[in-house]
């Protein structure tokens, strides 16, 4: 449960970010300090908690990977599904994502991260490792971003390693085990997310 609590409370950092300048090359780490010290802009009081919802929906779509992190989550079931049924997934988990996330991360309150080191992975990866600062309400976290940079002058966010824990992986295997318990049948998780969708 605590873990769980991370997870929401980080993801708000991820939903939270500000539109950033794409008209130059930005380095990985900068673009998570810049994005981390812009979160609360889109959580001004000012804001009504359904006007919250729609900044972050908006900035989401922007600066996350959205359709990256969903074609992962479906792991290897991505190669045995028809174009129709991607077009159909893709649309899906966009829309099961920036509800999952933005409704439940309206609520919360600025966070402190400090960004420490980064590590170029390849061309089109690069890990930068930063803390959640502890607080009398929270432990201090480590998390780990991975960057997408294939297009240098828009880097995205394909997943956060928080304590050692994939994001993205954690995602992936609740996908699989609704996959397998259903013999299989994509239809089993596009059926589930329809029904969050409607909640």
């Amino acid at each position: 449960m605590r873990l769980k609590k991370i997870f929401t409370f980080v993801l708000f950092i991820v939903i939270s970010l500000t539109n950033i300048s794409s008209s130059y090359s930005l380095e990985p780490d900068i673009f998570v300090q810049s994005t981390v010290n812009r979160a609360s802009n889109a959580l001004n009081n000012k804001f009504s908690k359904e006007e919250k919802i729609e900044k972050l929906k908006s900035i989401a779509k922007e600066t996350v990977d959205i359709n990256g992190i969903g074609f992962y989550t479906l792991g290897s079931y991505r190669k045995n599904i028809t174009e129709d049924q991607k077009k159909e997934y893709t649309i899906l988990f966009e829309r099961y994502f920036l509800k999952s996330f933005a409704s439940r991360l309206a609520e919360y309150s600025n966070p402190e991260i400090q960004v420490n080191s980064k590590k170029i992975l390849n061309k089109n990866y690069t890990m930068v490792s930063s803390i959640l600062v502890a607080t009398e309400q929270r432990p201090e976290v480590k998390i780990d971003w991975r960057i997408y940079t294939k297009n240098p002058e828009s880097p995205l966010i394909r997943d956060l390693i928080i304590e050692g824990l994939s994001l993205a992986r954690t995602q992936k295997e609740e996908f699989s085990s609704i996959i397998e318990n259903n013999e299989g049948d994509i239809n089993a998780l596009f059926d589930t997310l329809k029904q969050f969708i409607k909640q």
